[in-house]
């Protein structure tokens, strides 16, 4: 069974439960155009700028490290598929370990999936996280529209949101989102 709850208007995401999962969907348009928005999505030294450290190879089937500096995180993961410019498919496998040194969720796997289109001068990303822990999905949207946000003022020249003070006002929000999946 899949549920569907997309959040008030100041959420750009929407949380899911499939097969006893969370998915995180954010969609967002940018003042960018496709091939921009791309680049800044897939090139690690424009990566580090809005979103984290990342090394690695980012062709089908490369691995890849990436530390976020917030949530101090460090996770390896595979590019499933890279279609320029518009698509980017990756793997992880998240421990407890990968967070916060050992107090994260219990070991997961996700999906990732960044899918790009041009509309005029703007361009739209959707992005959907899939096979994440029911229990912390609502932590998980939030951290996904700050990354979102953080993407956005980086492409115009801005700075990067407040994380912590981001974090509290989006979360109750999502909080009520994943409440209504039952």
């Amino acid at each position: 069974m899949s549920s569907d709850i997309r959040g008030d208007e100041d959420l750009t995401g929407s949380l899911a439960a499939v097969a006893g999962k969370g998915v995180v969907r954010i969609e967002q348009r940018y003042d960018a155009t496709i091939d921009d928005l791309w680049s800044a999505v897939v090139d690690p030294d424009r990566l580090a700028r809005w979103y984290g450290r990342v090394e690695g190879d980012l062709r089908p089937g490369g691995t890849f490290r990436i530390h976020l500096d917030p949530a101090d995180l460090d996770s390896t993961g595979r590019v499933e598929a890279c279609e320029p410019p518009h698509r980017l498919l990756v793997s992880t496998r998240e421990t407890d370990e990968s967070w916060q040194r050992g107090q994260g969720p219990a070991p997961f796997d996700q999906t990732v999936e960044a899918t790009l289109s041009a509309e005029g001068d703007r361009a739209l990303l959707v992005i959907e996280v899939r096979g994440l822990p029911l229990d912390r999905v609502a932590s998980f949207g939030a951290g996904w529209q700050i990354h979102a946000e953080n993407l956005a003022a980086y492409l115009v020249g801005g700075a990067p949101v407040d994380v912590g003070a981001r974090w509290q006002a989006l979360l109750a929000g999502y909080q009520q989102l994943a409440a209504e999946l039952g």
